[in-house]
């Protein structure tokens, strides 16, 4: 796949509308999904269409055909960073609800109620551990970073997650 991927990169690259139409449709489902991990479900699609623009206006700084996926993945992963950065300023503590707050039976408590009070980066981390089941170097190269630290998000990531479920009153963006 990596091979039929580099030569999608090169045609692309050559101009190729159809070539990069077709790394489009390999990635597309994958890029949604970490950038929904990221912002969230309503700005997920085009935040992704917006950073494939880039991809293709940026292309030709792609020295390594074969690294096209971490490379998107960086592209997306960096945009909805600074998207929920932005976001961050102008979300009002009403709107994230109480943290000490004990889900009951009915299940109020939503997985991205918790998610959404990690920091960015531990839940591109998380996302691309558990559902795109990435390994340390992968998260690392996608999001430009050691996989020492990804294992670092990971561990800060799990210990936020633990405390939210246990009720316990955390800090947002910790």
């Amino acid at each position: 796949m990596s091979d039929a991927i580099a030569d999608l990169v090169v045609a692309a690259k050559g101009g190729d509308r159809r070539a990069f139409g077709s790394l489009v449709e390999l990635h597309w489902a994958m890029l949604v999904r970490l950038a929904r991990s990221v912002v969230g479900e309503a700005d997920a699609e085009d935040l992704a269409q917006e950073a494939l623009l880039v991809a293709w206006r940026k292309l030709g700084a792609l020295s390594d055909a074969s690294r096209f996926p971490s490379w998107v993945t960086r592209i997306v992963f960096r945009r909805s960073l600074r998207r929920a950065r932005r976001r961050r300023s102008e979300v009002s503590l009403e709107s994230l609800g109480n943290p000490g707050h004990t889900p009951d039976t009915e299940g109020d408590l939503y997985v991205w109620e918790v998610l959404s009070r990690l920091a960015p980066r531990q839940r591109a981390v998380l996302h691309l551990t558990v559902i795109e089941g990435m390994s340390d170097s992968e998260i690392g190269a996608s999001l430009g970073v050691s996989a020492s630290s990804v294992r670092v998000h990971r561990m800060r990531a799990r210990e936020q997650v633990g405390k939210l479920l246990k009720g316990e009153r955390t800090h947002v963006w910790a």
